[in-house]
């Protein structure tokens, strides 16, 4: 078995930022030139969060207003109160979301559904420079 670690840098917007990495990782994925495996995507932080979805302006929109409903920009977070950088609700979401997706890869080709693309959530409430640790495992 072989393991190849390499790392992506995306420069983010700020909360409600959804950036598509699919590409990115598939170009991962064919320079090491495994054939069968699985590749896991981990976001670095605790306040960003990797998922997939169909990437597409309906859908990205619907997802933000989703997080909106879910953990409210607007409400008070104990957090805040520990750190008073107002960020509480970025935590929660990250937390629900989860820093990482594990794909499998078979004949040299992410196996994601035809609509299927990984998406870095950004939710803290300023730009970021995340890093996002991409791990391959397999033949």
């Amino acid at each position: 078995m072989k393991i190849v670690t390499e790392k992506i840098r995306v420069n983010t917007k700020g909360a409600g930022d959804l950036v598509d990495i699919t590409d990115k990782l598939k170009r991962i994925l064919g320079a090491s030139r495994m054939k069968d495996g699985q590749l896991t995507a981990f976001v670095v932080g605790s306040t960003a969060a990797i998922t997939t979805f169909e990437y597409e302006s309906g859908l990205a929109q619907d997802m933000r207003d989703l997080y909106e409903k879910i953990a409210p920009a607007n409400k008070h977070y104990s957090h805040d109160d520990t750190w008073g950088d107002a960020n509480g609700f970025s935590h929660v979401r990250a937390a629900l979301q989860g820093p990482s997706v594990a794909v499998p890869f078979e004949a040299g080709r992410l196996m994601l559904g035809t609509w299927q693309q990984v998406v870095l959530a950004e939710f803290d409430n300023q730009q970021r420079d995340r890093q996002i640790i991409v791990q391959l495992m397999g033949e």
